[in-house]
């Protein structure tokens, strides 16, 4: 988005990690974000930290599998021209070994949140016969496969699936719906958990042909333009940011398991 043109942006799971990234962008070119996730202290000090930018920021405590209360989220909010469905949780098993529990707590935040939040932002937008714009925050391993987050992998492919869908069904009413896999970005999650395991970080690195990790600010800038007038001719799209990691190859092939995990892209954002 640019930065003289203020627009409201809801995104969920926005406390921390790749969410916080985006809220980031939006706030300092002016924009005002609205930050949704369950934890009302991780949101207080999410804003906080957004203080000192030109944008301003509000926060709402709300569990995106709550169909009604997000509903009421959208319906009592000033204005909305934005959607950030970043809000996910993942954690890696074999899938042998998963529970029927885990899986669907996976699938409900990250797929059913992105529909419960979409379709009430939809919903005003068509009300209101104004345009919008919603990105939806997913991981490349949705189309690679990959071994121990089978039901990530499952939410993840059903957001793309979506996001295609309704981009077609509402690009009538002038709503965009793009995708964007961020590859690993190594959150505080990530560096205590996967990266600390021996020879992990090095593992991976190789798997990754401009040979860096991403960060959040990376993943914002690439939100900005798809969430911007720039790409005002973009829908149904699904876009790539990870340094060339999904060219051919599943983000975990190529090296431990245990190590080899994109697991942050998804921690960074639960909600």
């Amino acid at each position: 988005m640019t930065r003289h043109d203020p627009r409201t942006v809801v995104i969920t799971g926005g406390a921390s990690g790749i969410g916080f990234g985006i809220a980031r962008r939006m706030v300092d070119d002016g924009h005002h974000v609205v930050l949704v996730s369950r934890d009302i202290d991780k949101l207080r000090s999410a804003a906080d930290r957004l203080a000192d930018a030109p944008g301003t920021c509000e926060v709402h405590a709300v569990d995106v599998r709550d169909h009604d209360g997000v509903a009421a989220l959208f319906e009592s909010l000033p204005s909305a021209d934005a959607l950030v469905n970043n809000a996910a949780g993942n954690f890696t098993a074999p899938t042998v070994d998963l529970s029927f529990g885990g899986f669907r707590a996976v699938v409900e935040i990250s797929l059913y949140g992105t529909f419960n939040a979409s379709q009430a932002f939809a919903k005003r937008l068509i009300r209101e016969s104004r345009p919008g714009v919603i990105l939806n925050i997913v991981a490349s391993y949705a189309w690679t496969g990959a071994p121990l987050v089978a039901h990530s992998a499952a939410a993840k492919a059903g957001m793309i699936a979506f996001t295609k869908s309704v981009a077609r069904e509402w690009g009538p009413n002038d709503i965009r719906v793009n995708a964007l896999a961020p590859g690993f970005v190594p959150t505080d999650n990530a560096v205590a958990g996967i990266l600390s395991t021996p020879g992990a970080k090095e593992r991976m690195l190789e798997l990754i042909p401009m040979g860096r990790f991403g960060t959040p600010e990376d993943i914002g800038d690439v939100a900005a333009f798809l969430l911007g007038d720039e790409s005002r001719y973009v829908t149904g799209a699904v876009f790539a940011a990870d340094g060339g990691r999904s060219v051919g190859v599943s983000m975990h092939d190529g090296g431990d398991n245990s190590a080899d995990t994109d697991q942050a892209v998804q921690t960074a954002g639960r909600g």
